[in-house]
């Protein structure tokens, strides 16, 4: 227990699972939560009747799951030396500190999931806060610096894929912790607080350099004081400290580093097209907003789980989310993946035999970082061997391509130190290996020699006991000899007690020693039967410490290439993603979009790539042109779309962003034709949201994240905007919309000389729709057509709406509410007062912010019999709107009597 409270004292704020025997267990309040959260049973133990729960040692990575998912940080206590060697209590210490930032082992990730482990610090500059930020994952050491605002920083944390955020405690040197706390918070991130000093800018940069082995950053492209060193020293630390610090003296323990980790890169947040955390979310495009999921986005029609992936390895998954969170804003950049792309889609035969090439290459990135930290399994290093056997025949393939040269000459480079690693792993190791090596069955055969012997001890015992026997029963002149073996006493010779008194002189010089003596016999036992006596009983023993000792050396060997590894990994996930950005073309019959830098937007035949593929009819698809030269409703740069609502407004607005996000990474797009000018920001603003726990409302929210947009746009930056102002009272509302189409649309002296951005602006306010005559050329006006039918047996009279959802160039001139609501089972009597209501109401009068009712007539109070009048032209009953409902032509016979038979129930119920 002393060793137990040094460790909770040692990692405050950490669940600690202490390492007894076959169990992990947990003491006094660890042990009440687990309880409560993992459902263990809660026993007592001396003294004070302490609570106890344990989990067993081999099930442990599913408890740690379930913790980290809950939002719990875990300190591992293991037994760091031999029990054999012990004397007293065994020594023990925290391995590893397992949290939402620093998972690595295989049951703890899902392969296409991003967890990263992040670190910032704040400074303060003339015109406010800015956030440096470093970000490694540790499960592949990739390794990357970053600088933003500090109203930003939560949009970095979004993109990154940060779940973790070390700060500095605010206790000890007062920075601001609330800004970081607030970002994290936006981006769902939770955050740590770590000692003050490992921040500091000199103690960072000696982290940093001495980690690398490099006296200057220079060579990684950065300057040595670069702000971001700080942040990035304290999580090398932080990571030295909680996964790599102590070290495991058990036999068949690997040692454990940071040696994985990739040398910092700079990525500056202006350095591609930025998607902020709000975009991301409206979008969709890594989970959806209603249920969290990855089915249903973006990312997931291209992932659909089983063998829907267009991506054959985690690695290509993982990247292509990157891509996705990060697309690129440089037209060359753009074009060399479009035409890498391209060959794929051409290719068939190129694409299918990279296919069967990538199906077996394992993740190879995060087993490099399980080799590093001494967490490797028999399976990891089989899987490496087996992905690396691949890389001649993918360089063969690489090589057929110009697109491909890049990705050539780097498997160049490494081909021959990679190939004879998985040779030699290949030769040492079988091709189905167990999961640990706790009972061996690693090594083949014929590998190692002393591995061999003790095999063969465990397996031929009989037979050298037998050639064993004949030998000294030939050499001694005794055929009734014989060699057996007891659980008691072992192995033994035995003789009849009257051979044994009538030779006694030639066993004593045969080195006969008399073990036991029986009634009849006498058993003896030879220095040369008892040598095999200790090789057999310890033969299982050796032979897995043994190949413990062989695995250690591959894995020591396959460290010595975690560089090259790493490439290797790198360079195959990126053939992965382009070849499912090909795949996926293929698949929907996709088209390649023409990228220009100018500002410029026209999709043709346009369609939603989530919903083309997931709704069960056909999707209506439509065109965009903004920033076209022609006539002045192509030349326009805002578009303000109208039109009711469930006509598809929202799902056409982001389907012209999710085609330009999808562009920006070099992807073909779900279009007849497109032309697509280079764009440095996608802005969205769509939906209701609140942050009640920031104490803003939802239209506090939409105004926040509007001005975001107002103050980044330029004239490269693409706007989608969905019902902006609808969170006031009317005037306000429409009042700030005008002003902000107005901004966008460039009539202010900010941006009348550049041009606005390009800007889809979906509303119901029908008067905004005057600005396309008051700014032509500037601003033009779609809506969503619509057809309305009245069905010749309505008997009251109202049409009901088809919707076609096809976008038409003009202004919609109604937005059709009342008879969505219909459609949506709003009782009748509500919509027909709805309508009596909407016939009476105007908006009329300077400065008055209401309308005006003064003309609406008073509500009808019930009739005061329940019985209905025949001679009443009109009375709501909801039995009435059901039999409208009925299509009598459509019901079997069983179905008519069941809509009778509820008919009659409701008719009796609103009696």
């Amino acid at each position: 227990m002393k060793q137990y409270y040094r460790f909770k004292a040692e990692h405050p704020g950490c669940m600690l699972l202490f390492r007894m025997g076959d169990f992990y267990e947990l003491f006094e309040d660890d042990a009440v939560t687990a309880h409560r959260v993992l459902g263990l049973t809660l026993t007592k133990r001396p003294p004070a009747d302490m609570p106890l729960a344990g989990v067993p040692h081999h099930q442990l990575e599913n408890y740690l799951r379930r913790l980290v998912n809950l939002g719990h940080r875990v300190a591992i206590a293991d037994q760091v030396q031999d029990p054999k060697e012990a004397k007293g209590v065994v020594d023990r210490a925290v391995t590893r500190v397992v949290s939402s930032g620093t998972l690595v082992d295989e049951g703890l990730l899902d392969g296409e999931q991003v967890s990263r482990l992040g670190a910032v610090v704040l400074d303060e500059h003339a015109d406010g806060l800015v956030a440096s930020l470093a970000v490694i994952e540790l499960s592949t050491g990739s390794f990357v610096l970053s600088t933003c605002r500090i109203g930003a920083l939560a949009d970095e944390l979004a993109r990154l894929g940060v779940k973790e955020l070390l700060h500095i405690d605010a206790r000890a040197d007062g920075q601001p912790a609330t800004a970081v706390a607030e970002a994290a918070a936006r981006a769902a991130c939770e955050t740590t607080a770590r000692p003050a000093w490992q921040f500091r800018p000199q103690e960072a940069f000696e982290t940093v350099t001495r980690h690398f082995g490099v006296k200057t950053l220079a060579g990684f492209g950065m300057a040595d004081d670069h702000p971001a060193i700080a942040a990035a020293g304290a999580l090398i630390a932080c990571l030295s400290e909680t996964q790599v610090s102590t070290r495991d003296t058990r036999p068949g323990s690997l040692p454990a580093s940071l040696a994985h980790l990739r040398p910092p890169r700079l990525d500056e947040s202006n350095a591609g097209c930025v998607l902020d955390a709000a975009s991301l979310r409206a979008l969709e495009v890594e989970k959806t907003m209603r249920t969290g999921e990855l089915a249903g986005s973006l990312l997931g029609t291209f992932l659909r789980a089983g063998k829907g992936s267009v991506c054959r390895t985690a690695m290509g998954k993982r990247l292509l989310r990157d891509w996705m969170c990060r697309p690129l804003a440089d037209r060359a950049a753009i074009e060399a993946r479009q035409a890498a792309v391209a060959m794929f889609v051409e290719d068939a035969r190129t694409a299918d035999a990279l296919g069967e090439l990538l199906d077996q290459v394992h993740d190879v990135a995060r087993i490099a970082g399980r080799l590093a930290l001494g967490r490797a399994t028999p399976r990891d290093v089989v899987g490496l061997g087996r992905s690396l056997g691949v890389i001649d025949e993918v360089l063969e393939l690489a090589d057929g391509a110009p697109s491909l040269s890049a990705h050539s000459t780097a498997l160049r480079a490494l081909a021959s130190d990679l190939g004879e690693l998985a040779e030699a792993i290949a030769q040492a190791c079988i091709d189905d290996p167990p999961a640990h090596l706790r009972e061996g069955g690693l090594i083949r055969d014929g590998v190692d020699a002393e591995l061999d012997e003790s095999r063969r001890l465990q397996t031929d015992a009989n037979s050298w006991l037998a050639e064993y026997q004949a030998k000294i029963a030939a050499e001694l002149d005794l055929p009734t000899l014989k060699v057996g073996f007891n659980k008691v006493f072992g192995y033994y010779i035995e003789l009849t007690a009257v051979q044994a008194r009538e030779h006694d002189e030639t066993l004593t010089k045969a080195a006969f020693t008399r073990k036991q003596t029986l009634k009849n016999a006498e058993r003896y036992i030879t220095p040369e039967l008892k040598d095999f006596e200790g090789k057999v009983t310890t033969a299982e023993a050796r032979a897995i410490e043994r190949e413990q000792k062989l695995f250690a050396g591959l894995c020591a060997r396959a460290c010595e290439q975690l560089a090259a590894i790493g490439v290797f990994a790198d360079t195959m996930a990126e053939l992965d993603a382009l070849a499912g950005l090909a795949a996926k073309a293929v698949q929907r019959g996709w088209t390649r979009p023409t990228i220009v830098d100018e500002p410029t937007l026209a999709i043709h035949g346009g369609r939603h790539p989530v919903l083309d593929e997931t709704l069960e009819t056909n999707f209506v698809p439509n065109d965009v042109e903004l920033g076209v030269a022609g006539n002045a409703a192509s030349r326009a740069r805002l578009a303000l779309l109208t039109g009711p609502n469930m006509a598809g407004k929202s799902t056409y607005i982001r389907q012209v962003a999710l085609l330009t996000l999808l562009a920006h990474i070099g992807s073909f797009v779900p279009a007849d034709r497109a032309t697509i000018g280079v764009c440095d920001r996608i802005c969205t603003r769509i939906g209701a949201d609140d942050a009640l726990h920031r104490g803003q409302s939802t239209f506090m929210v939409e105004m926040t994240e509007t001005a975001s947009i107002l103050n980044s746009a330029t004239e490269r930056t693409l706007v989608i905007l969905d019902e902006i102002g609808r969170g006031t009272s009317t005037l306000d509302g429409l009042s700030l919309a005008w002003a902000i189409a107005e901004h966008l649309a460039g009539n202010d002296e900010t941006n009348s000389e550049a041009g606005g951005p390009r800007t889809l602006f979906a509303t119901h306010y029908h008067e905004l729709t005057e600005l396309a005559e008051r700014m032509a050329g500037r601003v033009t006006n779609l809506h969503v057509a619509v057809r309305e039918w009245t069905a010749p047996d309505d008997a009251d009279g109202h049409p009901e709406i088809i919707f076609l959802h096809r976008i038409m160039p003009g202004r919609a001139d109604q937005s059709y509410g009342v008879q969505v609501a219909r459609l949506a089972g709003v009782p009748g009597p509500v919509i027909a007062r709805a309508r009596e209501v909407l016939a009476t109401l105007s908006v009329q009068g300077a400065g008055v912010d209401k309308p005006d009712v003064t003309n609406v007539p008073a509500a009808r109070k019930p009739a005061p019999s329940d019985q209905m009048s025949l001679f009443t032209e009109f009375v709501p009953h909801p039995a009435v709107d059901a039999i409208r409902e009925i299509k009598l032509d459509e019901l079997s016979p069983m179905q008519a009597f069941d809509a009778l038979r509820r008919l009659c129930d409701l008719a009796e119920t609103d009696r």
